[in-house]
């Protein structure tokens, strides 16, 4: 259990569909945990709907949608995966945008699974170590990514792990990214 304490406001950006469900609620547990709050941003509101593997789970009530999120009010963020979730990300122009301004900015981010599709798209794994659910190491690689095979991996604030058994080791280093705030952009 970690015991780095985090202060403000996350974004937990999903799409409104495809959420692997565990991967939403055990981060946001322990963001919670720390002291920050979490907010669910996504494209469209209403609610965001979760599954747990290919079964319908929970809809979680949606914050803000991205238009209406601005980048610089949080201090991280975070991208949970299910595999139609950041494949729809991606193809979403605010989403990408919304994720580079994290980017940009050095703020730290956290991405599980098949997260790092939406990173891909928004051109921020190049140069960097990450790791993935195994199926997106070839879209790493082909964006200049260095992809490995590790429960989790810490590249300058970014934060990935491969799937829902990685989440204790998953949550424990976001939450100590999140902690020591924005990273030195290269």
């Amino acid at each position: 259990m970690s015991t780095s304490k985090v202060q403000g406001r996350v974004a937990v950006l999903v799409a409104n569909e495809g959420i692997e469900q565990v991967e939403l609620t055990e981060p946001w547990k322990a963001l919670e945990n720390a002291g920050a709050r979490p907010e669910l941003i996504a494209p469209k509101g209403g609610e965001a709907q979760a599954f747990n593997h290919l079964d319908k789970g929970d809809a979680f009530p949606v914050d803000r949608t991205v238009a209406e999120a601005d980048p610089d009010d949080y201090i991280g963020l975070v991208l949970p995966g299910g595999v139609a979730n950041p494949d729809a990300l991606r193809m979403d122009k605010d989403a990408v945008a919304f994720v580079r301004a994290f980017v940009s900015a050095g703020k730290p981010i956290a991405a599980i699974c098949h997260a790092p599709w939406t990173l891909v798209e928004a051109d921020a794994v190049r140069g960097r170590r990450l790791t993935s659910w195994p199926s997106l190491q070839t879209d790493v690689r082909n964006a200049g990514g260095n992809w490995v095979d590790e429960e989790v991996v810490t590249d300058r604030g970014l934060v990935t792990s491969r799937k829902p058994d990685d989440l204790p080791a998953f949550c424990a280093k976001m939450l100590e990214e999140f902690a020591e705030g924005r990273h030195p952009v290269h």
